[in-house]
């Protein structure tokens, strides 16, 4: 098992902990935790940019198949089965959490983005340490491209003033009635893209998963519009550091490329 150094900044004894889920089937891209062009499967990526950063005092993948299982032990991490009816990866971190009484902190890592910053986990730990109001809280980054912004698989997000979260979309937010180029050069920056990384506090973590879907969350399939529609507070801080999500062949091809160009 993985420990790291926990909680130097925080100067309280606020536990926190990361659970990668991992599920096995992938409709855009089968297996896609297990392809391994690298010479390293894409889980294993995750989980070390997991344990390099400071804040958690360990980090585990969470997983329903054997195989992501032995690839984790394979390579040294630590893994846990999960039940195969989760419908998310919430709910494979909740599975975790339940057993986990000592932990206050949950921070959701995506498997598929093995790009992710160890400060970025750090960064929204650190964000529900500071506001112990908050029940949850997650990343966003400048949006400059348009083809981003026009994505639908690049969620956007816009914030108040107090950088809760107003709402989540696939689709143009803040929609321009009359659009101009330098809208995506604009400071502060106008547009944000959502970042797929998530603390949790246990407590709420543990209520999130029970309460049901709401017709935003359906729509948009966004789960965290759940948490919106119920009217708890998502904190939303802001990083310039950008992941990338492999959902598609191309996605990993891109990934592969990019790591091939940094190991020569």
């Amino acid at each position: 098992m993985h420990e790291v150094k926990g909680n130097l900044r925080m100067g309280n004894n606020i536990s926190s902990y990361v659970v990668i889920p991992a599920r096995y089937a992938s409709t855009r891209l089968p297996q896609k935790m297990l392809l391994n062009e690298t010479g390293k499967p894409l889980i294993q990526y995750a989980y070390e940019a997991a344990v390099k950063a400071q804040l958690p005092i360990g980090v585990t993948v969470a997983t329903d198949h054997a195989d992501i299982y032995d690839a984790v032990q394979g390579f040294g991490g630590q893994v846990v089965m999960t039940g195969t009816d989760a419908k998310s990866g919430t709910d494979r971190v909740a599975e975790v959490a339940a057993t986990r009484s000592d932990v206050e902190i949950f921070v959701n890592v995506q498997g598929d983005e093995p790009e992710m910053s160890p400060a970025a986990i750090d960064q929204v730990i650190q964000l529900l340490a500071d506001h112990p109001d908050v029940p949850m809280a997650t990343l966003c980054t400048p949006l400059r491209s348009r083809e981003q912004l026009e994505h639908p698989a690049c969620v956007k997000v816009v914030r108040n003033n107090n950088l809760r979260a107003l709402y989540f979309s696939r689709s143009v937010i803040p929609h321009p009635r009359l659009w101009t180029d330098d809208m995506l050069a604009a400071e502060p920056a106008l547009f944000y893209l959502h970042l797929g990384l998530y603390a949790y506090r246990r407590d709420f973590l543990l209520q999130m998963v029970s309460l049901p879907q709401s017709p935003l969350e359906l729509t948009e399939s966004l789960e965290q519009l759940r948490v919106l529609a119920h009217g708890y507070p998502i904190l939303c801080g802001t990083t310039e550091h950008c992941s990338v999500g492999i959902d598609t062949p191309e996605d990993y091809a891109a990934f592969v490329g990019r790591e091939k160009y940094r190991t020569t």
